[in-house]
């Protein structure tokens, strides 16, 4: 069953951003890809696909290990 989730990280300014954010989420595990809507200086939006259904708490520690912050809606 395949899962698609999307994300909204603050901080993130540049292609090195969405590069450390896309790496760390990648390494989750059962996350097949991540797509970010880069918003330099704003809140981007992160689309992550996965087997299953992610862990926010994991999601919430990739992001901050990647130096973000994930936003709560």
């Amino acid at each position: 069953m395949s899962a698609a989730a999307t994300y909204l990280v603050s901080g993130m300014t540049c292609s090195h951003c969405v590069t450390s954010v896309t790496e760390e989420l990648t390494a989750l595990d059962g996350v097949e890809s991540v797509s970010v809507d880069l918003r330099a200086g704003g809140t981007s939006t992160v689309a992550v696909a996965s087997v299953g259904p992610l862990d926010r708490v994991a999601v919430r520690a990739a992001v901050e290990e990647a130096g973000y912050a994930l936003v709560d809606a």
